[in-house]
């Protein structure tokens, strides 16, 4: 009688240690995106009730300015056009511009950046972008409020009140002792202040997270399979 001994794998145990070490990879995977789609759809919910609501009086935020922030706000005060910022690579369908901050001292003595929206860029790289100017006398003004650490990064230069030519680069945060909080303004008093490109809101979308956290647990399915698919082969 004559009996058929199956060859032994090769290498198995290294093989199954590799392909735990992708499950695991997988699961932890599928896991982050989960948690990543949890917490932006979290954020996205928090921003679309705030900017639901109406606007209130700056003067009444004063402590918690994390349970403001994209809220609209009011406020009266005075711009100071020496005081002005714009941020490089900011494109607005497709052309590039800046970002415009301007300082803002409010009638409570509360010095903060006001984001004036976008501008186009100049003909050249050393041509000041036209910016719109600011009034001289207290206007009010309506915005959302947003953390200073949500402040726009990324190059900048300063100019001058009349925005003629370039100065050298400054730190905004680091030069000046501004509040910890700045405004996206929606509009204002004065004719010329409401922003012809508003700053943007963040987009809105739960993203693909989800879908990826399923892609990852499909993944990690396809290393069980093909394991067992190379250990019935020997």
């Amino acid at each position: 009688m004559s009996s058929e001994v199956k060859a032994k794998e090769p290498w198995a145990f290294f093989k199954s240690l590799v392909a735990l070490a992708l499950i695991l990879l997988c699961v932890w995977a599928a896991q982050w995106q989960y948690h990543r789609g949890v917490d932006r759809h979290a954020r996205n919910t928090v921003i679309e009730e705030r900017i639901a609501k109406s606007s209130l009086a700056l003067t009444q935020v004063r402590a918690d300015l994390a349970n403001y922030e994209w809220q609209s706000v009011t406020t009266v005060g005075k711009f100071d056009p020496k005081k002005q910022i714009l941020l490089r690579n900011r494109y607005s369908e497709g052309k590039y511009g800046y970002e415009v901050l301007t300082l803002f001292t409010s009638d409570d003595l509360r010095t903060f950046w006001v984001d004036r929206g976008w501008v186009e860029a100049g003909a050249t790289a050393t041509t000041a972008p036209v910016v719109p100017p600011v009034p001289s006398t207290d206007v009010s003004i309506t915005g959302r409020l947003r953390l200073d650490s949500s402040l726009p990064r990324g190059s900048f230069f300063a100019l001058p009140g009349k925005g003629e030519g370039l100065v050298s680069e400054l730190n905004a945060q680091s030069q000046l002792n501004t509040a910890k909080f700045y405004i996206d303004l929606l509009s204002g008093s004065e004719q010329g202040l409401t922003p012809a490109v508003p700053a943007q809101l963040p987009e809105l979308s739960d993203g693909p997270h989800m879908a990826y956290a399923l892609q990852w647990l499909f993944f990690g399915g396809l290393v069980i399979y093909g394991r067992i698919l190379i250990r019935r082969t020997r």
